[in-house]
């Protein structure tokens, strides 16, 4: 469609007021053209029932304190007009994805958000998706009949059309893009690779290859890409895998310095290398550095993928089914989300919800259920009946795996496929970020008997209930067409679906409050509940409550005997339909298509994986409580998990003592070679001995080899001359008025590029409502993880922008935050992040070395949080703790050449600013 020559390339813009919110005051444009500066609670009531110009309305709104208002927002308007394009969500953000002059000042940032939507209104003319997801249908199924989405008739009039609220529409024909996504196509099987090893010379001639020319001289890095080549050695005896554990300071360079072997085995054996992460910020890392080795488009494409799970990526079923019900919900949210995520699917590059081209700032737009929800999170995936099994975006990255050398993929990835029987997975790894491994297979490997676990197994089961709409896929909604001439099959689903309904649905904590429990898995949470709060203390405060399993009270074992049962006529069953199944295919002879052998070898599997691992857990959970204990190697306790005081969980708890044996036992049949790698795979221990226990204690490879290769590689950075270390002597930690103070005069010292980190987030709330106010008049922006409506990527993205702000985490900002340069140059630390006394760090406590396993995980989060400080050579940061009672045992977090100073917070203050100089 083309403008009509007359058509004005102005568009019309409301005619409304602009806002932009800060931590304390806001900036209001009125609808006469007036700027005022004013607090938010007076701008609170004057946009009270009003509309305004917003960026980042969920923002905007949490900072003014508006639980709904009706906001323009621009950042609503970006995600339409460049769907799967990132942009930072904020106005300084927009101008310069935009290419519009960034404003400095804030009183200018109203007037920019009106250039903002001009501009995009603008560019919305020239839309190059209009074929595939065309504008004017979808903005009108937006529109609600005019009660919907208020740019609607703007984008209209950008198009040259007029918006006409009364004209009918059918949302599911309107956003129908899913016809014209392409398909995939079956390859025929990879053959097995080879087993040629990388030599030291092929590893340095190809890293050397891929720094070309003129490159930074790191000899560390060259070091560590021949000590790695190591694990691709061809191996001699059975079920003994070359493991190399490899500590790589930061700036070593590990990255390229793994993925040139690799590269070089792939290449030489025709096999694939996965390269498992913990984060999604290295990730995406990884694969920006595979267009160093890979700089073709179309060779990176073949040669490389990203592998997630199922649950990461875009369901076009779901999707579908939220269009189709657009046009008739009663919330104009639904309708604004089936729009904005229509015109994203149709360009994503691989649609997946956790990837580059998904901004995380839409899940806070849209809402989680109309965003991420989106996937196909609980397992109903109904493969091959589904109309859009070939075009797939699951399919197709699991395919495209199969062909690629290499492969991102990440750890709970590779633990569940090794633990589900490893079909997909090769004999070659990399684990980057190997500090973590110890985690993901805690969480891989437990087993959690509770109302939201079941609950979730109920809703697999039965799928929706209760006559509300919901894409929930029922069991029988999945695999009745494809049993449907087989009578004993068919007994058995109808036995699993009669059986299912003594688990929890919704509505659970009311009737446990109300003590009006259904069936047998209720009444046993409900004696779960009396228990731990009978025994546990602390019942005041806002964290979860939880006891020890044993002594188990009567009334548990009385309910944990009716519950063995009733779960034992879910398992049993599913082991029948999983026999009748596995007997079909055996049975065979050619006459299932081939997409129905795949569907029922996935039912199948989802059956097996539910049957087994985790009613099989459960029922042996409930087994040991009637004999009155558990088997050794386990630790059980019970638990009420709580948010903020309010219980959103509650059940029985079972995790290995050491996680490292299933995960070994899991990899092992197939494990060829693995590098282990890390900045801080060891703890800094003043015993070397010591240090590599810890790093081959929590990677595995003490159970993977007898011998396993260790080598250490020393960061390039001179940590005496680029950083200062201060543990504050004159700071009560417990006092929150003398911490408040303290992080106030330490970020206004540097001017702001500060990152607070907490051990608690009630700490963190405390401390961020003292701050906000000084810091915005010294003009810093604060944010702060738990309390902003952003979640933790878009934040930390906001705060590496800009130079002057200061963010407030906990852990999960710790682990992700890579901002090199000026914009992250102070970190500050509450107090000694000791780990929090469970029944299950007691246990492990007990079973790794008592003082020792505490003082490691210490030591491992101080080395973790101080290690996002120094990235590059010409980055300088001060590291200060505000607890005095830092022991110097634990001072080996910290380089060897990097001086600790005791002092107080006035002569810290005065050797910031030294320090720092005319830099800030």
């Amino acid at each position: 469609m083309s403008l009509p020559q007359n058509q004005s390339t102005a568009p019309k813009l409301p005619g409304i007021a602009a806002v932009h919110a800060g931590g304390v005051q806001s900036v209001l444009l009125t609808a006469d053209g007036e700027v005022k500066t004013m607090p938010n609670d007076q701008v609170r009531m004057i946009l009270h029932k009003k509309e305004a110009l917003v960026c980042y309305a969920p923002f905007t709104c949490q900072k003014l304190g508006l639980e709904e208002c009706v906001t323009f927002d621009v950042l609503e308007l970006f995600a339409f007009v460049h769907p799967a394009r990132f942009c930072l969500p904020t106005p300084q953000g927009l101008c310069h994805a935009l290419g519009l002059d960034v404003p400095n000042d804030s009183e200018d940032i109203p007037f920019a958000l009106f250039d903002v939507a001009g501009a995009l209104l603008r560019d919305l003319q020239n839309d190059p998706y209009r074929e595939k997801a065309d504008p004017i249908k979808i903005a009108r199924v937006m529109g609600l009949s005019g009660k919907g989405w208020v740019w609607a008739p703007y984008i209209f009039n950008a198009l040259g059309q007029s918006y006409d609220p009364a004209e009918r529409f059918h949302g599911k024909t309107a956003l129908n893009i899913w016809k014209d996504l392409p398909e995939w196509a079956e390859d025929a099987p990879e053959p097995p690779p080879g087993h040629h090893g990388v030599s030291e010379k092929e590893a340095r001639d190809r890293l050397g290859a891929i720094l070309g020319t003129g490159a930074e001289d790191r000899p560390e890095q060259m070091r560590y890409a021949t000590q790695v080549a190591a694990a691709f050695s061809p191996v001699d005896e059975d079920e003994e895998a070359h493991i190399v554990l490899a500590d790589a300071g930061t700036g070593t360079g590990k990255t390229l310095g793994y993925l040139a072997p690799a590269s070089v085995w792939a290449e030489k054996n025709q096999g694939s290398v996965w390269v498992s992460t913990f984060t999604k910020n290295l990730q995406r890392q990884i694969d920006q550095e595979l267009d160093r080795i890979y700089p073709s488009p179309t060779l990176k494409e073949t040669r490389t993928a990203i592998r997630k799970g199922r649950e990461n990526y875009l369901c076009l079923l779901n999707l579908e089914e939220l269009a189709a019900g657009s046009e008739l919900a009663k919330h104009p949210i639904n309708a604004i989300a089936a729009g904005i995520m229509t015109r994203w699917a149709a360009v994503t590059k691989d649609g997946d919800l956790s990837g580059a081209d998904f901004p995380g700032w839409l899940i806070n737009l849209l809402g989680y259920q109309h965003s991420s929800g989106l996937a196909d999170r609980r397992g109903e995936c109904i493969y091959s009946a589904c109309d859009h099994y070939h075009r797939c975006f699951v399919e197709r990255s699991v395919r495209k795996a199969k062909r690629a050398q290499i492969v991102v993929a990440n750890h709970a990835l590779v633990m569940i496929q090794s633990a589900l029987g490893g079909t997909d997975l090769p004999g070659r790894y990399v684990f980057d970020e190997g500090h973590h491994i110890f985690d993901a297979a805690d969480s891989a490997y437990a087993a959690h008997l509770t109302a939201q676990e079941t609950r979730d197994l109920r809703r697999w089961i039965l799928g929706g209930e209760g006559g509300r709409r919901s894409r929930a896929r029922g069991l029988k909604r999945r695999v009745e067409d494809l049993i449907a001439d087989d009578v004993e099959a068919l007994r058995a689903l109808d036995d699993i679906i009669m059986a299912a309904s003594i688990l929890p649905s919704d509505g659970w904590t009311r009737r446990l409050k109300d003590k009006s429990m259904q069936g047998a898995c209720e009444h046993f949470l409900s004696a779960v509940y009396a228990q731990v709060m009978a025994r546990s203390k602390d019942q005041v405060g806002g964290y979860s409550l939880e006891t020890d399993t044993y002594p188990v009270i009567p009334e548990v074992i009385e309910r944990a005997q009716g519950l063995e049962k009733d779960l034992k006529s879910i398992q049993k069953p599913m082991q029948r339909l999983i026999k009748i199944i596995k007997e079909k295919l055996e049975d065979d002879q050619g006459e299932l298509e081939g997409d129905t052998r795949k569907r029922l070898d996935a039912v199948a599997q989802g059956l097996e994986r539910r049957a087994i691992m985790t009613l099989g857990a459960w029922i042996g959970m409930l087994g040991d409580l009637q004999k009155g204990s558990h088997e050794d190697g386990f630790i059980d306790w019970m638990e009420i998990e709580r948010i903020e005081g309010r219980a959103v969980d509650v059940g029985m708890y079972r995790h290995y003592t050491d996680p490292m044996k299933p995960f070994a036992a899991s990899m092992q049949p197939f494990m060829q070679g693995m590098v282990v790698t890390s900045a801080t795979l060891l703890d800094g221990s003043d015993d070397e001995a010591e240090n590599w226990l810890v790093a081959q204690e929590r990677s595995g490879a003490s159970y993977l080899s007898a011998a396993p290769m260790r080598a250490d590689f020393q960061s390039p950075f001179d940590y005496q001359k680029q950083t200062r270390i201060f543990v504050l002597q004159d700071v009560n930690k417990d006092d929150l008025g003398q911490v408040s103070g303290a992080y106030n005069a330490l970020f206004q010292a540097s001017k702001g590029g500060a990152l607070g980190l907490f051990t608690a987030i009630s700490r963190l709330r405390a401390v961020h409502e003292k701050l906000s106010g000084s810091l915005e008049q010294g003009g810093m922006n604060l944010y702060a993880q738990h309390i902003d409506a952003a979640d933790t990527g878009t934040l930390v993205d906001m705060f590496r922008e800009d130079q002057h702000a200061c963010l407030l985490g906990t852990d999960a900002i710790r682990d992700g935050v890579d901002v090199p340069g000026d914009s992250l140059r102070l970190i500050v630390f509450d107090r000694v992040p000791w780990p929090r006394p469970t029944i299950l760090h007691k246990a492990r406590k007990d079973a790794f070395g008592g003082r020792r396993y505490d003082e490691m995980l210490t030591r491992l989060k101080l080395k973790q949080a101080f290690g996002r400080l120094i990235r590059r050579q010409s980055d300088q940061g001060v590291f200060v703790m505000l607890d005095s009672r830092l022991p110097s045992r634990l001072y080996g977090a910290f380089p060897k050449d990097a001086e600790v100073i005791k002092c107080g917070l006035h002569e810290a203050v005065s050797e910031i600013g030294s320090f720092f100089g005319s830099k800030i």
